[in-house]
């Protein structure tokens, strides 16, 4: 028996008959055996490139009998570290480290260092955390339109963007069931929302209605409005998307939300801290914040553009009341009165502090300087892949460059650049590629390379379409199994892998 040919023969049989069929499969035996087989095989080979340190430095499965010298420890670590900031120093990395000033990244460590006792929850010793979070949620307010309102606009720092999400939409649902009565809360999202969504609908019982999108990888209006129903508590847009960076239309899908009486979040984790200065400086870009009426809150990541520490975002409210209901107490414990603001108890008082001061130190005139290059570098290389017949863009964006390919396997296009040094990121859906455009890449000669490296990819992947590199199998594979769940353990293992010795 073939798995490959058990996946050909359910590729037609509809969804619900498949997920019955599915479960059925996974627990007989001999297909058990079968897929446990296909797992291993995918998985073996990232392994070693995974687990990078196991011949060159001691693995530890438990504690030393002695302490090991700290001037010993932080040797080994300024190694790994060495390691590693080669691989994203010189802006061979989508996304994943914004700012480009090693001195700007000495500033936060050392901000860091002087609070990195400091506990947000125990305001009492440090009053300083509330005093940075409140003035990182009103600074990150005033960027998004709280100027422009009359609603008090206010917020919270979390964790990073997932956190924010997850935070936002737990709100709702409270606030929907408080105030509507609402049991079996929905959300509607385009399928092109971040999967922190999915996140949140499986944390808090919440159904997510995906809703496809347009040819240029926008929601449709029309079509989410159809998806309302009785139990929709909120709607959401992206400002811009993961996969493309392509700004929804947040006025359009805000006014929506606003005569259903629902909510409308915005998820600006990826171009919150940059569309606001890009719109100052003259590119057009779709409204997406306070200034609409019907948006309600709004995400945005302070370490992503707004070029903080790793480990911070920002969630914002429109009115105190809807943000109460992202907060927890507990009344009754023996060890007295309980209440956080978001999931975490206990909150690194440093990294609010660095955040605080990445904002401080940044300025207007610090974030309209890095807007104007990274959209310049961004158009730039758009315009270079444009001219490549072999390669098609995906999505229009300001700051990130999605492009597939119609004639070759994008994926083998993807392994290309990463022998030559470059960590992209794959899409589905359709099949592609993308590059977040950082300060990074707006370096001399950076962007420049890329491109150069791109048509060598294809050239390379022209010329020998029959030779696959390790992207293109996993990719491929998956986007052809008709039963998703196989993928889902095929993920889960994944993790399993990462927390391996």
């Amino acid at each position: 028996m073939d798995i490959n040919k058990i996946q050909e023969r359910l590729k037609w049989v509809p969804p619900g008959i498949l997920s019955a069929v599915e479960h059925t499969l996974k627990r007989n035996p001999r297909i058990k055996a079968m897929l446990e087989k296909e797992y291993e095989e995918m998985l073996s080979g990232m392994e070693s490139s995974l687990k990078p340190y196991r011949t060159d430095f001691t693995t530890y499965s438990k504690l030393p009998p002695v302490g090991r010298e700290r001037g010993e420890i932080i040797q080994e670590m300024n190694a790994i570290h060495a390691h590693e900031e080669s691989r994203w120093r010189d802006g061979f990395v989508s996304g994943a480290v914004y700012n480009n000033d090693p001195t700007f990244i000495d500033f936060l460590n050392e901000v860091y260092a002087i609070h990195s006792q400091a506990n947000a929850l125990h305001t009492d010793v440090w009053p300083s955390a509330a005093k940075f979070e409140a003035e990182v949620a009103a600074m990150t307010a005033d960027m998004l339109g709280a100027s422009q309102t009359t609603d008090p606009i206010c917020g919270s720092i979390s964790s990073g963007g997932t956190e924010s999400i997850l935070l936002a939409m737990k709100s709702y649902r409270d606030w929907a069931r408080d105030m509507k009565g609402i049991t079996h809360p929905n959300i509607v999202a385009p399928t092109t929302a971040h999967p922190a969504f999915d996140k949140a609908g499986n944390y808090f019982g919440i159904k997510v209605i995906r809703v496809p999108v347009d040819e240029h990888f926008r929601a449709v209006p029309a079509e989410m409005k159809r998806k309302i129903n009785r139990n929709t508590i909120a709607m959401v847009g992206s400002a811009g998307t993961y996969p493309h960076g392509v700004v929804d239309p947040i006025p359009e899908l805000s006014e929506i939300a606003r005569k259903h009486k629902i909510g409308f979040h915005t998820d600006g984790c990826l171009g919150g801290f940059i569309l606001p200065w890009a719109e100052k400086l003259g590119y057009q870009v779709t409204p997406f914040d306070f200034r609409l009426p019907g948006v309600t809150s709004i995400s945005a990541d302070t370490h992503k553009y707004g070029y903080a520490a790793k480990g911070t975002s920002v969630v914002l409210y429109r009115g105190l009341e809807l943000r109460r209901y992202q907060y927890f107490a507990a009344i009754d414990w023996p060890g007295g009165f309980y209440t956080s603001p978001t999931l975490t108890g206990s909150r690194s008082g440093g990294l609010i502090a660095a955040c605080w001061a990445a904002l401080l130190s940044t300025g207007e005139e610090g974030y309209l300087s890095g807007a104007k290059k990274i959209v310049e570098t961004t158009s730039r290389i758009r315009s270079k892949i444009e001219a490549m017949p072999e390669l098609r863009l995906l999505g229009d964006s300001l700051f990130t460059a999605a492009f597939t390919s119609d004639e070759l396997n994008i994926y083998d296009v993807m392994d290309f650049m990463s022998s030559r040094g470059w960590s992209l990121n794959p899409l589905q859906k359709p099949a592609g590629i993308h590059l977040s455009v950082t300060l990074r890449h707006t370096q001399a000669g950076v962007s420049e390379r890329f491109i150069e490296d791109l048509k060598a990819a294809v050239a390379q992947v022209k010329a020998h379409p029959s030779e696959h590199g390790s992207s293109a199998p996993l990719y491929g594979t998956a986007a052809t199994i008709p039963m998703r769940g196989l993928v889902t353990d095929l993920l889960k293992r994944y993790i399993d892998l990462l927390s391996k010795l």
